[in-house]
């Protein structure tokens, strides 16, 4: 069974800082690309961050130069580093384990962390 666990979402002021965590499980992590991706409301769900099994990041272009995506293979995390928060950046934070070779190339999906941020 595939279980995705985010933690670290919050409410912060502007300018803020917040770390993400997602742990799996039931997958091969090391060879998976694990992604970040949010939700407001009202809007479609969009990347702001992947890792691919090899190192190489995407970052969606209104995070960029602000977040950054990490992963501890030993502990089968992947982090979102989220700083010079901004309050268009509020939204559900979904943890992903995206079709790749430590999925059996299905989809996954943490159940979602809110984050918050206050003008």
């Amino acid at each position: 069974q595939v279980q995705l666990v985010e933690s670290g979402g919050g409410l912060v002021q502007t300018g803020g800082s917040l770390r993400l965590s997602c742990t799996a499980s039931g997958i091969i992590f090391s060879i998976t690309t694990m992604g970040w991706y949010r939700q407001a409301p009202g809007k479609q769900r969009e990347l702001v961050a992947r890792m691919f099994s090899g190192g190489r990041t995407d970052y969606g272009d209104s995070v960029k130069g602000r977040f950054t995506i990490s992963r501890d293979n030993a502990k089968n995390t992947v982090y979102l580093q989220m700083n010079s928060l901004k309050p268009e950046d509020t939204a559900v934070y979904y943890c992903n384990a995206g079709p790749s070779s430590g999925t059996a190339f299905r989809d996954y999906w943490g159940q979602g962390t809110q984050v918050t941020v206050s003008s």
